[in-house]
């Protein structure tokens, strides 16, 4: 059984950005206060089921994944995670910037980059890399959930290694705004996510910050615990 707390290293664009309002408005929760936020309208006429087909996001609250949820290996302690992320964002590196598109990916709707951006993958294999001391080894069990035998054989070298697939080349930068959906229903709800982002007439976003994600237990969303911007 995976333990408890969990932490994950996310990006998380800042509490009074207009992208992180879009995001807990769509989702129903601001993960930097832990406040449920009522849906906008517009994505109750679309889907009034909304609330079900935000739900597993929703326990995330809106973020971008650079290290995957973890508890922490015996002996570690939050306060030396703390340190490390400072630690981690005050060496200097290459910023990246994406320009960020609303799209399908995997079968859910998610902000992602229009095309890669290798500053992004640097970042993300650094934070896998620079972190993985505080994860505990994987389990029998932990690897079961991950469903290795529908994975690529790439995926569950990254599995065994990193204890999550989805890193290194395998990674794929996204912002998750929904759940899977059916094929029927992407049109649509597609649609109007992409117009009410379009409204924040966001050109470019700069992934300029980790941000310290915290869920206390299994049923617990995660919050937001602590923020560091990147030095330059």
């Amino acid at each position: 059984m995976t333990g408890f707390p969990r932490y994950a290293i996310y990006f998380a664009a800042g509490a009074d950005n207009a992208l992180t309002r879009f995001g807990a408005e769509l989702l129903g929760y601001e993960a930097y206060t832990g406040d449920e936020v009522s849906f906008p309208d517009e994505a109750l006429r679309i889907a009034p089921d909304w609330r079900d087909v935000t739900a597993d996001p929703r326990k995330y609250g809106f973020h971008g994944t650079l290290k995957a949820p973890m508890a922490l290996a015996s002996g570690g302690t939050e306060a030396e995670l703390v340190t490390a992320c400072a630690t981690f964002a005050g060496k200097v590196r290459p910023i990246p910037l994406i320009r960020p598109i609303v799209d399908a990916i995997s079968g859910f709707i998610a902000v992602i980059p229009a095309e890669p951006v290798d500053a992004l993958q640097q970042l993300a294999a650094d934070c896998v890399r620079d972190f993985d001391c505080f994860r505990p080894a994987l389990t029998a069990e932990d690897r079961a959930r991950r469903r290795p035998e529908k994975l690529s054989q790439r995926q569950r070298e990254c599995l065994d290694r990193w204890g999550y697939p989805y890193v290194m080349e395998e990674f794929r930068f996204h912002m998750t705004l929904t759940g899977r959906l059916d094929a029927e229903r992407h049109g649509p709800i597609l649609e109007m996510l992409r117009r009410r982002f379009a409204a924040l007439k966001l050109d470019t976003l700069e992934i300029d910050r980790i941000t310290l994600f915290k869920q206390d237990e299994a049923k617990a969303r995660f919050r937001i615990i602590g923020e560091w911007k990147l030095a330059r």
